[in-house]
């Protein structure tokens, strides 16, 4: 049936990683495709879609409060209230019971739908979150991006690891690869719009095959350095049991690929990501860290940890702390473990104390500002090219924009410099940015 969404206007609120961004980037433009506009509050929207993420239990506490404040909106008109993402396919029908404002629950198998599910008529409550292996391709024309210089490119989607903390298996599915030809044609299209950096997106890239040519993420990753006219490309999420020496030779060999490498640890201690079900030891993560510094010595590493994971002790929490004093990483992402639906550490004790998961994460996060702030020091002097994405939030009359090692630097300049490369001199820094002024 034809889609005509004419006239109606809608707000997304998104949580979550770059993947959900992205999803909502399509979800967005699917519907302005099909004749809706964007509006710039839930309060002057006809539909609001809350794009979710499950990965923590925080995460979901959030979404919850947001969904909360959305009741009084439905009673003052007749809007459509939708949850996608990774709560939607989670929770699915409890959301109805625990949320009566909600009209209408569709997973991330189903996105390519929600034009035409929003525009049909009927009556009561609507559930879509079914899944299979079949990749649903959408395209560049159908993408409402946000930025005019730097895109996402999805990959692939879902995860086969089952690591015993994480419900990504359960909320994304199981993993699924876009055609190569589908990525580059992409690729090439934001080229010859314009556009200077992708990011290549998958819960586990270094995961991706072909399912046509067999071809493997390295592959992959060579091809799409080969489009000429993209400058800066990265990838997110790898998998240190996954990635090879071969992405980092292509890495250290191909310049448009950016010296930054997201890898996430979780933890430092064997015994502990033997229980993760993690696939690799403390050697094999610190063996394949050193590969990649010692072929890029300017490589910004970054990670994910998790403190208190059921039966860490003081010791194992100690070896993680070693791993970020060898490693020195750029940045981190870290958090305190707990308990997700579904997962094979759910059916386990929840053993370490919540007071001793919060001092070990405070201490956590002391040792590695103290390691951002010695490396940053050592940049105060360098010139550094920086993608400027607009105007600095928290610095009025400055700019905004990242590194190649994707740090955050604040600077002034003369002149509008929004969403261009330009040279910015390090003047000083603080633990998580550094400060600069551009070279015009």
């Amino acid at each position: 049936m034809p889609v005509n969404l004419e006239g109606c206007r809608f707000f997304i609120k998104t949580f979550g990683c770059q993947m959900n961004e992205n999803d909502s980037e399509h979800v967005a433009g699917l519907l302005i495709r099909a004749g809706a506009g964007k509006a710039p509050s839930p309060e002057e929207s006809d539909i609001i879609l809350v794009n979710t993420c499950a990965v923590r239990k925080k995460s979901e506490e959030k979404i919850d409060s947001f969904l909360g404040r959305l009741s009084p909106l439905k009673k003052d008109r007749d809007r459509v209230i939708g949850v996608l993402g990774c709560v939607a396919q989670l929770r699915r029908g409890e959301l109805f019971k625990k949320r009566p404002e909600i009209d209408i629950i569709v997973g991330p198998d189903h996105y390519h739908e929600l034009a035409s599910l929003l525009s049909q008529k009927r009556e009561g409550k609507l559930l879509k979150t079914s899944w299979n292996r079949v990749w649903h391709e959408i395209g560049s024309a159908e993408t409402f991006r946000k930025s005019r210089v730097s895109a996402y490119v999805p990959i692939m989607e879902g995860c086969d690891n089952f690591c015993a903390y994480c419900v990504v298996p359960f909320s994304r599915g199981r993993e699924k690869c876009r055609p190569a030809a589908k990525v580059l044609a992409e690729v090439q299209d934001l080229a010859g719009n314009g556009y200077k950096e992708v990011q290549l997106l998958g819960q586990n890239v270094t995961s991706y095959r072909d399912q046509e040519t067999g071809e493997d993420f390295a592959g992959l990753l060579r091809k799409v350095s080969g489009v000429e006219g993209i400058e800066w490309i990265r990838f997110i999420t790898s998998h240190p049991k996954d990635i090879s020496p071969e992405i980092a030779r292509i890495m250290a060999d191909r310049p448009n690929i950016c010296r930054q490498l997201h890898l996430p640890l979780q933890s430092g201690s064997t015994a502990v990501l033997e229980r993760m079900n993690r696939g690799y030891s403390r050697e094999d993560y610190l063996e394949k860290a050193a590969l990649f510094k010692g072929l890029m010595p300017d490589i910004a590493l970054s990670t994910d940890v998790i403190v208190g994971f059921p039966g860490e002790t003081e010791a194992d929490f100690e070896e993680t702390l070693s791993v970020l004093k060898k490693v020195e990483f750029a940045n981190i992402f870290s958090f305190r473990y707990s308990p997700r639906p579904r997962t094979a550490a759910a059916r386990i004790a929840d053993d370490v104390p919540l007071g001793i998961k919060r001092k070990r994460l405070i201490i956590l996060q002391e040792v590695q500002k103290e390691i951002q702030l010695a490396r940053n020091r050592t940049f105060i002097g360098k010139t550094f090219q920086v993608l400027c994405s607009g105007e600095s939030q928290k610095d009025a009359g400055r700019y905004s924009g990242r590194s190649e090692g994707f740090q955050v630097v604040n600077f002034g300049s003369p002149r509008d410099v929004r969403d261009r490369f330009v040279d910015v001199l390090i003047t000083g820094c603080g633990p998580y940015s550094l400060h600069g002024k551009a070279l015009l």
